[in-house]
């Protein structure tokens, strides 16, 4: 959930996984790994702000 949640918000904004962990300084595959596993609240929040979205949007679903 939070994994295409973040893959749809990036998609958005023209912005693929890869350069979201980049720009959040995450490791490659990092973001891919949330779909069997749950992130830090602190990496959710560099998610978060290279989205210039909230940590609660990534978790739940982007609100319209």
């Amino acid at each position: 959930m939070i994994f295409q949640n973040i893959k749809e918000i990036g998609k958005k904004k023209g912005m693929s996984i890869s350069a979201i962990e980049k720009k959040a300084k995450l490791g490659n595959g990092t973001i891919s790994g949330w779909k069997n596993s749950s992130p830090t609240v602190e990496k959710l929040g560099a998610v978060a702000k290279v989205l210039g979205t909230t940590v609660d949007e990534l978790i739940k679903g982007e609100t319209e």
